[in-house]
């Protein structure tokens, strides 16, 4: 049965339409700090980040206005990358810790994910008793008037956060001879992403570290990366990384401006680390992983499996397998050994550990070929329409075509409303063709 309000990464929608209005975000405050508050006796504390929509403004305090409303002490970091949220929940023993983001979607949406104690992502389970609470009668979960939070700002979340990721690597590191161009996608990570990489000795060149509230992903960012690639070409730089809006994703060029997704770093990252003797069980993929990355890590007898797309599926499959490394091809990739959920700044130092030595980052990231794969994105009003008789007579007509020859992915956005369509082989024809077939039947 499918959730009422959570998707596959938490909420999210257009602000001031169904979900995302300061009434439901009241209710989902009171909702989940009622939920966590029972689940410890210990002082009631949930922590709040955000990235730099302009509708944060709206949202925010009706989020903490539900929370002290059922007895939650409140603290606010302000904007923050979404897995330094997740660290500081566990580092500041809290119960809890909700980032408000779309992660990359437009500024004119906005939703929040929601954290427990250890840091991880709810499950499905948890959402479901948290959904039952947001659609309780709220009397019954008002606290008295004496029993009421309190609220209070602290300013150096991101000096924490950097800390934190820092202590990850010896104390000798330093990129002193990297010159690195940064996307921050004008979001959450636009003062902790320059700020770390300068304080390791890199020379930055820093884009998409303006926000005004409306520019967020605006042809930018890891969605977007044609920026970033312009700027490393343009000043000749060693590498570019590319954030998405709560910096939870990273896309990279190398210093050709070859634009490098997720399944290369991860299969770059599997090399370094089974070499190193790091690497636990093997890697987590999901559905959309390139078959190439696949082939290559069996090949080097590195274990492979694939979960659902979204990147708590990911977590899930790693916890329960025991690996200690997992993640998408649009740049989600979770080091099990260091975060409990995806990390771009985290993502980004691990490959720059490699990079200092080789100096190449089309040598370093180049690691497999990857097949042929086309992913279209359709706009639908409901996406449903994947379930209608039409709809699935198109999809299994075209994995028929396809045969033996590739694969064919459909799948509704769980973030978006759109339809994702992918296709996977060596002839490209045969995947225009499937792949018009599908758009037909959608359209």
């Amino acid at each position: 049965m499918r959730n009422k309000y959570f998707g596959t990464d938490g909420i999210r929608g257009t602000v001031n339409k169904g979900n995302i209005t300061g009434e439901k975000f009241f209710k989902f405050g009171l909702a989940s700090g009622t939920y966590f508050k029972n689940q410890k006796k210990r002082k009631q504390i949930a922590i709040i980040a955000k990235d730099t929509r302009l509708s944060g403004y709206t949202l925010e305090p009706a989020l903490v206005s539900g929370l002290v409303s059922g007895g939650m002490h409140v603290f606010t970091l302000g904007p923050l990358p979404t897995n330094g949220l997740a660290m500081l929940t566990k580092s500041m023993k809290a119960n809890m810790g909700i980032m408000i983001t779309a992660s990359h979607n437009p500024y004119y949406d906005n939703g929040l994910k929601l954290f427990g104690p250890d840091g991880l992502k709810l499950s499905d389970k948890i959402e479901k008793k948290i959904e039952r609470l947001i659609d309780a009668k709220n009397t019954k979960q008002l606290t008295n008037p004496k029993s009421l939070g309190r609220v209070k700002r602290l300013e150096d979340g991101n000096d924490k956060y950097i800390n934190i990721l820092k202590e990850n690597f010896p104390k000798n590191f330093n990129l002193k001879g990297l010159k690195i161009v940064l996307d921050c996608a004008h979001g959450a990570c636009y003062k902790a992403a320059p700020k770390l990489l300068k304080d390791l000795g890199a020379k930055v060149i820093a884009i998409g570290v303006n926000p005004n509230g409306l520019n967020i992903n605006y042809k930018c960012g890891s969605t977007q990366p044609k920026k970033m690639k312009l700027a490393v070409k343009k000043h000749k730089a060693h590498l570019g990384i590319s954030f998405d809006g709560d910096a939870d994703r990273i896309i990279m060029s190398d210093e050709n401006g070859k634009i490098v997704n997720g399944d290369q770093i991860i299969a770059m990252i599997a090399k370094r680390w089974k070499l190193k003797k790091i690497l636990k069980g093997g890697v987590i993929g999901t559905l959309m992983s390139n078959y190439g990355l696949e082939k290559f890590l069996k090949n080097r007898k590195i274990r492979f499996y694939r979960s659902k797309v979204g990147d708590r599926y990911v977590k899930e499959k790693m916890k329960k397998m025991n690996f200690n490394l997992g993640g998408e091809q649009s740049g989600h990739i979770i080091l099990g050994k260091f975060a409990t959920t995806g990390d771009g700044l985290l993502v980004a130092l691990e490959v720059l550990f490699s990079l200092r030595k080789i100096k190449k980052a089309s040598k370093l990231l180049n690691v497999f070929k990857p097949l042929p794969q086309v992913l279209e994105n359709i706009v639908v009003k409901d996406k449903e329409i994947i379930n209608k008789t039409k709809c699935k007579e198109a999809i299994i007509k075209s994995k028929r075509l396809m045969g033996s020859n590739g694969r064919i992915l459909v799948r509704k956005s769980g973030t978006e409303p759109k339809i994702r369509v992918m296709a996977e082989s060596h002839d490209r024809i045969l995947i225009t063709k499937c792949i018009k077939l599908i758009k037909r039947s959608i359209k």
